[in-house]
C-alpha cells in the first residue's frame, strides 16, 4: 500500500514538473495537464452539438455586431502575441462567434476560441464598448487557457497518478465526461460552471487590455458592471451572473486596472 501511494505521488511529482506555463501578461504559473489539441477537439465537438440544438442569429445588425467587436479583440490578441513571438500559444485556434437567440442575459466561451452571446444581453451591452466589456472577458478566459487548468485541476483531484497519466494519454472515455461535467455539455443552459474567484480576476485584468487594444475604451467596464449590479438588486439575475459575480468590489477592482488598461488604448 506504501509502495503504491509513493508511486502516486511521483507520478504526480514528475506530472506537475512538466506540466506548468503561465497566463499571458500577468504571468501567473497555471497547471496544464492537459494538450491544447485535445482541448480544442472536446470542445469544437461540444460546441457543434450547442448550436445544432440553438438558434443562431444569423444576418442582422446585432449579430454583425458580435462579429465585428468579437473579430476586433481576435485580431489585437493575435497581433500582440506575435509582436512578442508568442504566436504558438494561438495555434490550433478555431475562433468562433455566434449570437443565439435565448432572452437569457449571458455569454460564454470554450477552449480553442468557440464564444457565444445571447440575445438577452444585448440591452445591457448598449453599444460595440459594452460588448467589447464581455467579448473581452470571455475571450481573456479562453486564451488564458483556464478551461484547461479547469481540467487539470480536476484531473488531479479525482485521478491518482498512474491512473491519471493513462487517462491523459489514451484520452479516455471518463475524461471525455469530465469535460462534459465541467463544461456543461449536455445540460439545458449549456453554459460553463464558475470559474474561480482568481480566473475571474485574471479574466477581468486580460479582458480590459485586450477590448483596449482593440480599440474600446476600458473605461466602459464600470458602466457595464455596474448595469449588471442594478438588475441583481433589482431581483432580477442575469444567467451572465451566475458564472461571473460582481459587487461594489469587483467593479473597484476594475477601477484599479484601468490604468494600465489605457496604456494600450488607441481610440
Amino acid at each position: 500500500m506504501k509502495n503504491r501511494a509513493l508511486t502516486c505521488m511521483i507520478g504526480l511529482f514528475l506530472i506537475f514538473l512538466s506540466s506548468c506555463q503561465t497566463v499571458p501578461i500577468t504571468g501567473r504559473g497555471q497547471l496544464s495537464l492537459v494538450s491544447s489539441d485535445q482541448m480544442q477537439a472536446m470542445s469544437l465537438d461540444a460546441y457543434r452539438d450547442f448550436l445544432s440544438k440553438n438558434e443562431v442569429i444569423r444576418g442582422t445588425p446585432e449579430a454583425g455586431q458580435v462579429q465585428r467587436v468579437g473579430g476586433r479583440i481576435r485580431t489585437a490578441v493575435e497581433r500582440y502575441f506575435a509582436e512578442r513571438n508568442m504566436s504558438a500559444r494561438l495555434s490550433g485556434y478555431q475562433w468562433e462567434f455566434n449570437l443565439i437567440k435565448d432572452s437569457s442575459a449571458n455569454a460564454w466561451a470554450m477552449p480553442g476560441g468557440k464564444v457565444a452571446v445571447y440575445t438577452g444581453i444585448l440591452p445591457m451591452t448598449r453599444g460595440d464598448s459594452g460588448l467589447a466589456v464581455v467579448m473581452g472577458h470571455e475571450i481573456a478566459h479562453v486564451v488564458a487557457e483556464h478551461g484547461n487548468e479547469r481540467m487539470s485541476q480536476a484531473l488531479v483531484t479525482q485521478m491518482g497518478g498512474m491512473a491519471l497519466g493513462a487517462a491523459l494519454a489514451q484520452r479516455s472515455e471518463g475524461t471525455k465526461n469530465l469535460f462534459g461535467a465541467l463544461f456543461g455539455v449536455g445540460t439545458q443552459v449549456g453554459v460553463l460552471l464558475p470559474y474561480s474567484r482568481l480566473q475571474e480576476s485574471e479574466a477581468d485584468h486580460l479582458g480590459l487590455i485586450f477590448m483596449a487594444m482593440a480599440g474600446y475604451d476600458p473605461r466602459e467596464a464600470t458602466d457595464f458592471w455596474q448595469r449588471m449590479g442594478a438588475q441583481k438588486e433589482k431581483g432580477s439575475v442575469p444567467e451572465f451572473l451566475s458564472t461571473h459575480p460582481t459587487g461594489a468590489t469587483r467593479i473597484e477592482n476594475i477601477r484599479n486596472l484601468i490604468p494600465e488598461a489605457m496604456k494600450y488604448y488607441r481610440p
